[in-house]
């Protein structure tokens, strides 16, 4: 599936994180389990350039105290750039994703990209608990059949939806597609934004 991935990135990590997410791959028939692994996928290999890349390319602060948990401003010195499987971005999404998985990523970000296990478990919480610029998590938008599409919004539908960025949409459904052939399923609902 991933034939040039980065090391960082290995099957036990995976695997002992998506176990901390019981519901992943586990609801509905199996058809629908077969579109939530696509689904998963499709979005990684998306922001990870096929699973290569650990952290953002173009990295920046991504400071903004203007929204998240409480508590969770920027630590002094630290960059909140995207990291992991489905690159981690902004301080806020650090603090509550630490804060949900007992972990202080609000002032130790790096271990995102240093800890494979964390790095998956971010990927997970993202797509399980996080609604984004969508209505639905990743999870709920393809249990609830809502489509591929909702999944894009819900990581990155304020860049990529609504014609923003088409380029983009284009790769996640063409990821999806070819995930989807590998696991035996078809999509059901709109698969773009």
């Amino acid at each position: 599936m991933f034939p040039g991935r980065n090391g960082f990135y290995t099957y036990r990590a995976l695997v002992d994180a998506a176990n901390t997410f019981p519901a992943f791959a586990t609801s509905g028939d199996t058809a629908t389990r077969k579109r939530e692994v696509a689904a998963f996928l499709a979005n990684i290999a998306h922001e990870t350039g096929n699973l290569v890349y650990i952290e953002e390319i173009n990295k920046s602060v991504m400071c903004d105290t203007s929204w998240g948990p409480a508590g969770c401003g920027c630590a002094a010195g630290k960059m909140y750039y995207g990291r992991g499987p489905i690159q981690l971005s902004w301080n806020g999404n650090y603090c509550a994703a630490g804060n949900a998985l007992g972990v202080d990523l609000k002032n130790n970000p790096d271990l995102v990209a240093q800890n494979a296990t964390i790095a998956w478990r971010t990927g997970f919480w993202f797509w399980m608990t996080q609604t984004g610029a969508g209505s639905m998590t990743g999870h709920n938008a393809i249990v609830n059949q809502a489509g591929f599409g909702q999944t894009i919004r819900s990581i990155n539908g304020a860049l990529e939806c609504d014609g923003k960025n088409p380029a983009q949409v284009d790769s996640r459904v063409n990821n999806y597609n070819r995930f989807l052939q590998l696991l035996g399923a078809s999509a059901v609902g709109n698969s773009r934004c």
